[in-house]
């Protein structure tokens, strides 16, 4: 087989790049480990920047997105017992962020590239790269029985961090920069009335989040300790410590329902400089993982592809490099401006084991300055939406 561009992995960065390749009337072929049916049931974060939701509407795939997400005007910060509304609609001139679930997005795209004759090959194995330090790479899978060699002009890596991609890089090509947080996120998936807010609390228990999926759909989040188990948290005992964590003298509360799926999720950042080597590039979790709380992941995927695919088309109407091999620089502007936010937000709400009656004081003179200085409130708007500086 031959194509123009290899993507290794069918997530959000992989879909939309093979999408916008085939806009620009550039082959692609995409290889996914998994069946159609896990990627599309697969629940992970869902919001979604203003940049993002604007480039699936160019693009042609927002048409569920936009009668479904739920645009979110505001975030609440909720300490002291109160919840503090941030006006990011207000703040940022319109511009906002909207829930729509991550796996609701690959659906959009995978039905896209195959209503268009996408070449995608779901459940694929023993996935290797090679010579792309050259300009002859190639990709070889198995795939319903068969060992398939794929040749190619350029390889994206688009394979998460668990994927091969990124190790298949000669050690010393790279440098990693990484922090793991001394706590992780215990989450449920719940049939329950819609809250109507996007709440992140910091409480002396710890740090909780409240985010509505649909009406009667929620996903809530508090910090646990990173060697926690689900086991140890049946149903009762989440709704008490959700309506500890979120309890207050203004009266606030929300119903509790049924709980769907239940999960701990780590807190890492990471980040891989450079994001490219050869004719091969790294894109979303394969070069960068932010921790949750800023809301950042499938975003930064997004704005890579759309560099990556932004290069390629110069290259294939110019024949010239310039911009792929400028990829990684632009790419990692944006990345650690997320990387920072988010370590920003989840150092502001969480407790963290080694803090004190003063730590926890600076915490909460932070949460009161973000809430009642303009410029503050400002910021957390512009990196909320999507900082593109």
């Amino acid at each position: 087989m031959r194509t123009q561009v290899a993507i290794v992995g069918a997530g959000p960065a992989g879909l939309m790049l093979s999408h916008l390749l085939h806009l620009q009337g550039i082959e692609s072929v995409v290889l996914e480990t998994r069946s159609r049916a896990a990627i599309e049931a697969t629940v992970r974060a869902g919001v979604l920047e203003q940049s993002t939701v604007d480039l699936m509407t160019a693009t042609g795939v927002a048409e569920r997105l936009l009668k479904e997400g739920y645009p979110h005007h505001g975030v609440y910060l909720r300490f002291d017992g109160h919840n503090h509304f941030i006006d990011v609609y207000e703040l940022m001139g319109g511009k906002t962020v909207t829930v729509y679930p991550q796996h609701e997005v690959i659906k959009d795209l995978v039905a896209a590239r195959l209503a268009a004759g996408g070449d995608l090959r779901f459940e694929v194995s023993e996935v290797r790269v090679g010579d792309f330090d050259t300009e002859r790479p190639w990709v070889t899978f198995r795939h319903e029985g068969a060992e398939v060699r794929l040749d190619c002009d350029f390889i994206a890596g688009c394979d998460g961090s668990q994927g091969i991609c990124r190790p298949s890089i000669p050690a010393g090509a790279y440098t990693i920069y990484d922090k793991v947080y001394p706590f992780s996120w215990f989450g449920i998936l719940a049939e329950a009335p819609s809250a109507g807010k996007l709440i992140y609390s910091y409480h002396e228990k710890g740090f909780a989040l409240v985010s509505s999926r649909t009406p009667t759909l929620q996903r809530m989040y508090f910090q646990v300790d990173p060697l926690d188990s689900v086991a140890n948290w049946p149903d009762e005992r989440i709704w008490s410590e959700f309506y500890a964590r979120l309890e207050g003298a203004d009266g606030w509360t929300f119903e509790s329902g049924k709980i769907i799926k239940k999960d701990i999720i780590g807190m890492r950042s990471y980040v891989i400089e450079p994001m490219q080597y050869g004719r091969m590039f790294l894109a979303g979790d394969a070069a960068h993982i932010v921790p949750p709380t800023g809301a950042k992941g499938l975003n930064l995927a997004i704005a890579d592809v759309k560099h990556l695919a932004d290069g390629l088309k110069y290259f294939y109407t110019t024949g010239q490099t310039g911009e792929l091999d400028a990829y990684s620089d632009k790419c990692l502007r944006r990345v650690w401006r997320a990387e920072h936010f988010s370590w920003w937000m989840t150092s502001m709400l969480h407790r963290f084991p080694d803090d004190d009656k003063f730590q926890q004081k600076l915490q909460l003179s932070q949460l009161r300055y973000v809430v009642s200085s303009h410029a503050a409130s400002y910021s957390l708007a512009e990196n909320y939406v999507g900082f593109e500086g």
